[in-house]
């Protein structure tokens, strides 16, 4: 195994894409796209997104939670989720208000980043309150914390051994079927450093499941004004290589030791989002342009892959024919 990549002057650009999504998803919140009563402890957002962006936000979230509500259907619950750059997403406390409980729940991220993480549970009860028990005390240091089965936990996932070590002090169990979610974070780490991460997790889990939301088809002309974006902001985007179409994001995983991988763009997995819900969120706000969503949709994907045969039956959607799909995007 190679050696990890120390600092790099790209993380802290990196780092505070945190913010920028978590904006985004508290802007979109608070407009009714979708119900997090948790988002607000940890972004302040004031600032009115464009609807193309919110309307993303809304598939990315509604997507990867469409993956999770497959997975804890077929575990009953007896499962682990591995939540890789974190940020401040706030599904386990989301999750605490419904039926679906996991024996462990374990978020990474860089350090910075779980360090505000930690600061902000500790300060408000209501979140406190969701991880605290009569099983077990919570354990707070300046960037981890440890409840009764909740782990939140700074690392740099380029380092395997780190990894290694976080998720033996998380009790990580690697017989139990585990689910790992990442949101626009292996495209941040190079190639060599990721294949390093994607190859350990598949020979020490005996059944998991990936899924991966990030960018695809980026070497067209939009793409190379997403990449100038992206590098005017310090972010190189050093895993690129694999998001050229969903054919490299699947075979990223299969080149790794995963048994199976599937790829869905984000115009498919919004018309799999059910009409009743696409209509309610498309009565919010007005399009001006229609055809930037498609372009947006295009250029973003879920990736689901597994170790293991409990997730290789996984679809999202069954509609393959173009038209149809544009048509379900109800733009005009």
């Amino acid at each position: 195994m190679e050696p990890p990549c120390s600092f790099h002057p790209c993380d802290e650009a990196v780092i505070a894409t945190n913010d920028d999504a978590s904006d985004c998803k508290r802007g979109a919140v608070r407009l009714g796209y979708w119900k997090d009563d948790y988002i607000g402890f940890f972004v302040r957002n004031q600032d009115r997104k464009a609807p193309e962006i919110n309307r993303g936000y809304f598939a990315r979230v509604k997507g990867v939670e469409m993956c999770i509500e497959k997975f804890l259907k077929k575990t009953n619950g007896n499962c682990q989720i591995i939540n890789l750059g974190c940020g401040f997403d706030t599904l386990y406390f989301r999750l605490r208000d419904t039926p679906h409980q996991v024996k462990n729940f374990i978020e990474l991220d860089f350090p910075t980043v779980t360090a505000r993480k930690c600061y902000t549970i500790k300060r408000n009860k209501v979140l406190l309150a969701k991880i605290h028990d009569e099983d077990g005390e919570v354990k707070l240091s300046p960037t981890d914390l440890h409840g009764p089965n909740y782990h939140l936990m700074g690392v740099d996932l380029r380092n395997i051994d780190e990894v290694d070590h976080k998720l033996q002090q998380a009790e990580v169990d690697y017989t139990l079927p585990t689910i790992f979610l990442a949101e626009c974070v292996l495209v941040y780490i190079e190639p060599n450093n990721c294949r390093n991460l994607l190859k350990w997790i598949a020979s020490k889990f005996s059944s998991a499941v990936f899924v991966n939301y990030e960018q695809v088809n980026m070497n067209d002309r939009f793409g190379d004004v997403m990449l100038n974006n992206l590098r005017s902001r310090g972010c190189s985007l050093a895993g690129v290589d694999a998001c050229i179409s969903l054919e490299t994001q699947m075979g990223r995983f299969l080149e790794c030791g995963w048994s199976g991988s599937r790829a869905w763009d984000m115009v498919q997995v919004y018309q799999s989002i059910p009409p009743a819900e696409r209509q309610r969120i498309e009565r919010i706000e007005m399009l001006d342009e229609g055809e930037l969503l498609v372009q947006l949709f295009q250029h973003y994907c879920l990736v689901v892959a597994w170790i293991g045969e409990l997730f290789q039956d996984i679809e999202i959607t069954c509609v393959n024919v173009v038209e149809k799909r544009m048509s379900s995007l109800n733009i005009d």
